[in-house]
């Protein structure tokens, strides 16, 4: 088979709904190339959000149980409202949604949860799926993140120029690539700490609003640089790499609390939200100054944080270098990641890796994510193995 349609589908932390991607992949690594082909998003209503947070904070086996199924099932449902005719798509790649990722005080990673039935992706769709990519990571001693590195490493270097590819979704993670030019450096990839995560959360408890539309509110207030220096000293951001996080460390619990700090303080809603989007701008520029194995010429960035233009903003002042999104280099910036577990899914089908020592600290090189057959498995092997 000389090349596969892949749909990737991508629920973040943000938890606001169901990225996915059409994605045409082809060739093999160092020569792998893939293409958006096209890409939709299908929100979630904002009870069936609330419902994946609380599900995450304080979920029994019951709710989880029942959340695993209704996602399968709103999955399935988001690849058919983008699409009604499949017969020429060989590979659903979903990352599920991530609802426990247990971080030990030691920075290694015990065990992680992402659930969204691909039994349930499979039948409805017929189409062969693959899932649960961090769970072989993890077992392998790595941190199951971020998985983002190894397509950033196939699909972005530079001829001759260090990059940074920056994600800032619900978190924010971050690759160093080498250039091509450069035959002896490795990439280096970790979380940067919280991306739109606490914005998000404080913007729900302080206007209910779901997040701060293009950075406006924060736009609007003062940063308080005491406090903002006081967030910055979390033990997280001194953690050396490899290192992970997510809701567990900074989500609604850590938000909330952050906006009872505010409040004290005597800051308004746009202050208490400029100073969150300050700790992700300068988070992220203090990984690059701590971290870097060498200073970037250019920034790369996507997820959703590249419609808060505040933030971005900020960010360009801190790093002092070009920072462009993913449009720059021919990719979606909204669809990056979904573009991403393609990439993997279409990795793991051929038996090649999809994560690296060095991106996630585990001890070997790992084939990623579980297959479950669709009602196309065995004529795909054909058509594969031909």
């Amino acid at each position: 088979m000389n090349a596969m349609n892949i749909i990737g589908l991508m629920s973040g932390t943000s938890g606001d709904g169901v990225d996915v991607a059409l994605c045409r992949i082809e060739g093999e690594p160092p020569t792998l190339s893939a293409a958006i082909v096209r890409g939709w998003h299908v929100p979630y209503e904002d009870n069936f959000r609330q419902t994946i947070f609380r599900a995450c904070t304080e979920g029994n086996a019951r709710d989880i149980c029942r959340l695993n199924a209704a996602l399968g099932e709103r999955f399935a449902d988001a690849i058919r409202h983008g699409m009604d005719d499949l017969r020429d798509v060989h590979l659903i790649a979903s990352h599920g949604q991530t609802i426990w990722h247990e971080v030990g005080a030691d920075g290694g990673v015990h065990s992680t949860l992402q659930i969204g039935a691909a039994a349930v992706i499979a039948e409805r769709t017929g189409l062969t799926t693959v899932s649960n990519f961090r769970e072989r990571d993890v077992a392998a001693g790595g941190a199951g993140a971020p998985l983002t590195a190894y397509a950033d490493w196939l699909l972005l270097r530079h001829p001759h120029e260090w990059r940074a590819v920056q994600n800032i979704g619900g978190m924010g993670n971050v690759t160093f690539l080498p250039p091509h030019n450069d035959r002896r450096a490795a990439l280096t990839a970790f979380d940067t700490g919280p991306g739109n995560a606490l914005i998000d959360a404080a913007m729900y408890q302080l206007t209910g609003q779901p997040y701060d539309a293009g950075g406006e509110l924060a736009a609007s207030g003062r940063v308080d640089e005491a406090w903002l220096a006081d967030l910055l000293a979390h033990r997280f951001y001194a953690q050396p790499p490899p290192r992970t996080t997510g809701r567990e460390l900074f989500g609604t619990a850590y938000a909330a609390d952050c906006a009872r700090v505010g409040a004290e303080r005597g800051l308004s809603a746009p202050d208490i939200i400029a100073t969150l989007t300050a700790l992700t701008a300068h988070s992220i520029a203090r990984a690059y100054r701590d971290f870097a194995p060498s200073p970037p010429q250019s920034v790369i960035l996507g997820g959703g944080g590249v419609h808060n233009q505040t933030l971005v903003r900020l960010l360009g002042d801190l790093l002092g270098v070009p920072v462009m999104n993913h449009e720059a280099v021919g990719i979606d910036s909204d669809f990056k990641e979904a573009l991403v577990f393609a990439v993997l899914a279409y990795e793991t089908w051929h038996n090649r890796v999809g994560s690296l020592p060095e991106q996630t600290g585990g001890r070997s090189a790992s084939v990623l994510g579980q297959i479950t057959p669709g009602a196309n498995y065995a004529a795909l092997i054909r058509e594969t193995w031909a």
